[in-house]
């Protein structure tokens, strides 16, 4: 008998090393599956947070982009040079097409989510200004 009682003891640890398994292993897969939410969160946080640093930049933008701080000016340039050579890139992108007989059909037109440059003061000549500038940099 002591055979029987020694097999069933040893059946019983068994089981229980099994129990504790699955139950180590439960918890370990429900600390996964937090780990795996919360990186998703912090990815949802951080593109929040790329968002917010973008809205910004561009409310920067509009209302010290013709006159930013000294720290900003490179980046305030860089923005405006990019705009006048969008605008042109449109321009000549119309020109071609009236001379090609293009439609836009055939090649449609890409709208792009940066509106154009506009001078503070309202005037063209400062338009001018910017577009001379962006090409005297251009050409550099």
């Amino acid at each position: 008998m002591d055979f029987l009682n020694d097999l069933k003891e040893r059946a019983a640890d068994l089981a229980q090393a099994g129990v504790d398994l699955a139950q180590a292993g439960m918890a370990k897969s429900k600390q996964l599956a937090e780990i795996g939410r919360l990186n998703v969160n912090n990815a949802t946080e951080e593109s929040a947070i790329r968002k917010a640093y973008t809205e910004i930049g561009r409310l920067y933008y509009a209302e010290r982009g013709m006159a930013p701080e000294a720290a900003y000016q490179a980046l305030c340039e860089k923005i405006t040079a990019s705009k006048v050579t969008i605008e042109e890139n449109k321009a000549r992108i119309v020109e071609l097409r009236e001379e090609s007989g293009v439609t836009e059909e055939e090649v449609p037109f890409v709208e792009t989510d940066v509106p154009p440059e506009e001078p503070e003061c309202g005037c063209t000549g400062c338009a001018d200004e910017l577009t001379d500038t962006a090409e005297d940099k251009t050409e550099e």
